[in-house]
């Protein structure tokens, strides 16, 4: 049976007769689960992958939500982890040996560049391939064990060819594995792409309340329980019962979210487009024609944009952000306020160059209090630049 993705995020998974009726699956705060009889208990432990016998394994409300995970991403399983690190460290941790060799494509996440720069510590390496893949073929290596992409990337949303990769690594047994949080399974779903694996925090759009930190890892099966055998249960990244519940009730308005974060982002950019004081913007809406691929690979756009403003530095940078008002300074994104970041820190504008990123670069992720809102709180900040 096909299910719509509406379908999936309100509905798939649940068996409200199951538990007396309830709309809202129970969340079971438990960090065990006895048994009648010891047989059944240890012929529960030889599956503890499957049963219930301790949270650290599996829990049925974190189970519903990554049925629901797997569902979205066409994929035949999902685990979910206590953040989005957690999740790739499990994959890493699992899949990579001593010797093995990762190319990373496009911006990636700093945390995930500073977690594969600690494993050449256990004989791990790693080569960088930019959003255009110049020499991406190149780069690949006999011990080449892994592609590890972001598309849309970290800071400057560049996109890539997701099929052009996994076109490449199939030909020549290389897993694949991509973090999916900037579209969700909403706007974009990899496996059905040809990748391996598809990686979440679901901190950000999915949980989409900026109450929550989770993460999820969703491939097939054999894949997945890979991971879940020592990635997951050795390292200990467990997701809670009441988190999953959180970010299960976020699931539920994922779709009608992200279609108003896209429409206020593309009102946004119409405004920011008519500013002088900004050099370029950078949003996935406005690559369509020089990337015909992306009519085919993405479904739709968030609200996490960014826009490099003219001839800035650490000051002026400061400057627009602290006029801002709706817009909170903080990390992270994806939740239902509006926020603001930028990277340059004021002792690190030459390693920004050098990495191809503008000290006048900020980053907005556009919430839900309506674009007409968001745009007079900008305006107040161009006008204190003035």
């Amino acid at each position: 049976m096909t299910y719509t993705d509406e379908e999936i995020c309100t509905q798939f998974g649940e068996d409200p007769h199951s538990y007396q009726g309830a709309v809202s699956p129970p969340i079971y705060q438990t960090s065990l689960f006895t048994f009648r009889n010891f047989k059944e208990f240890t012929e529960a432990q030889k599956l503890e992958r499957k049963n219930y016998v301790y949270s650290r394994g599996v829990n049925p409300t974190v189970n519903i939500l990554e049925k629901k995970l797997a569902a979205l991403e066409k994929g035949e399983e999902c685990k979910c982890f206590s953040s989005g690190m957690g999740a790739i460290s499990a994959v890493f941790f699992t899949l990579l040996n001593s010797g093995d060799h990762v190319v990373l494509i496009n911006n990636i996440y700093g945390p995930t560049t500073q977690l594969i720069d600690y494993l050449s510590k256990f004989n791990i390496s790693y080569s960088f391939v930019d959003h255009h893949l110049t020499n991406f073929h190149e780069m690949i290596q006999d011990n080449t064990k892994m592609i590890y992409v972001e598309s849309p990337g970290t800071m400057l949303m560049k996109v890539v060819n997701l099929q052009e990769i996994t076109q490449l690594a199939k030909a020549k047994g290389i897993i694949t594995a991509i973090d999916n949080t900037w579209s969700t399974p909403i706007f974009q779903k990899p496996l059905t792409l040809g990748f391996d694996l598809s990686i979440h925090s679901l901190t950000k759009y999915i949980g989409g309340h900026s109450d929550v930190v989770g993460g999820a890892v969703v491939g097939n099966y054999d894949l997945v329980d890979e991971i879940f055998q020592y990635g997951y249960q050795l390292n200990g990244a467990v997701l809670g019962a009441h988190d999953s519940y959180l970010i299960n009730r976020g699931l539920r308005t994922l779709p009608i979210r992200l279609k108003q974060h896209q429409e206020n982002a593309l009102k946004v950019i119409d405004y920011l487009s008519t500013k002088r004081e900004i050099a370029r913007i950078y949003h996935p809406s406005l690559e369509e024609k020089e990337n015909p691929f992306l009519k085919n690979q993405m479904k739709g756009y968030s609200g996490l944009l960014s826009f490099e403003l003219k001839g800035a530095n650490f000051e002026s940078v400061s400057r627009f952000i602290d006029a801002l008002t709706l817009f909170k300074i903080g990390v992270s994104w994806g939740g239902y306020e509006s926020l603001v970041n930028s990277p340059v820190k004021g002792d690190n504008e030459q390693q920004l160059i050098e990495s191809g990123i503008s000290p006048g670069l900020i980053r907005l992720s556009i919430g839900l209090e309506g674009a007409e809102l968001q745009i007079n709180d900008l305006e107040k900040a161009f006008q204190q630049l003035k």
